[in-house]
């Protein structure tokens, strides 16, 4: 698993650089460099629905996007991505920053 993200390049903010180069093992690396331990089955699907977005409109999902989307509310998606869930649902994505993102 290190092994792959040592590949892998990373903007200053820790956003990485090619969403080409992502992968389910870096999501779970970079989820616990971000304080998430386990990946649950929630988690994925929050995951999986930014990435799609994501990569079909070019830009990261903002976090109303990924609510609506989802239909997981705005607590839930607090809950499982805690401080920032957007902009830490981005960085586990392996996508840009979200626009409006600090």
């Amino acid at each position: 698993m290190l092994a792959d993200i040592a590949t892998v390049t990373f903007n200053e903010e820790g956003f990485m650089t090619n969403p080409d180069e992502w992968t389910k093992e870096i999501a779970e690396e970079i989820a616990r460099q971000e304080g998430i331990e386990v990946l649950t089955p929630d988690h994925w699907e929050i995951i999986d629905f930014c990435r799609e977005t994501g990569l079909a409109s070019g830009k990261s999902p903002t976090l109303r996007q990924i609510t609506t989307g989802t239909s997981i509310s705005t607590k839930e998606l607090f809950a499982l991505f805690p401080k920032g869930p957007a902009k830490k649902v981005s960085k586990i994505s392996g996508l840009g920053k979200p626009e409006g993102c600090v």
